[in-house]
């Protein structure tokens, strides 16, 4: 079995084409293949980290830029996985940033739209 080379690490080396929003010296912020809203923005990391506990400190870099990029523009998600379960496809640290508002219909996985019952839980 070939293993795939990493589509964002061919994207920060210019060997695959990316609509790239923002670059700095540590990461770059692109638009995603299938945005989930207009919008939807990916910051990655340049450096290859599996994860966002791979490599604390490329995290916290990558989520200060994510956070200076979006500052003042409204409400987001910012949204990342680790491992397969937890839906992370691709495995290179990204954040995604989803612009949000309200009544958008956009159901993240562990929220359905429904409200729960007065029984006392909390999220």
């Amino acid at each position: 079995m070939t293993e795939q080379p990493c589509p964002f690490c061919e994207i920060i080396a210019g060997r695959a084409p990316a609509e790239i929003i923002e670059a700095w010296p540590e990461a770059i912020a692109i638009t995603p293949l299938n945005p989930v809203v207009r919008g939807h923005i990916l910051v990655i990391p340049r450096e290859h980290v599996t994860d966002f506990v791979d490599d604390p400190a490329v995290s916290a870099h990558t989520m200060y830029r994510a956070s200076e990029l979006v500052l003042g523009m409204g409400s987001y998600n910012l949204i990342t996985s680790k491992g397969r379960p937890a839906t992370q496809s691709v495995f290179h640290l990204h954040l995604h940033l989803v612009p949000r508002a309200e009544n958008d219909g956009l159901a993240l996985p562990w929220y359905s739209g429904r409200s729960r019952k007065t029984t006392g839980q909390q999220g």
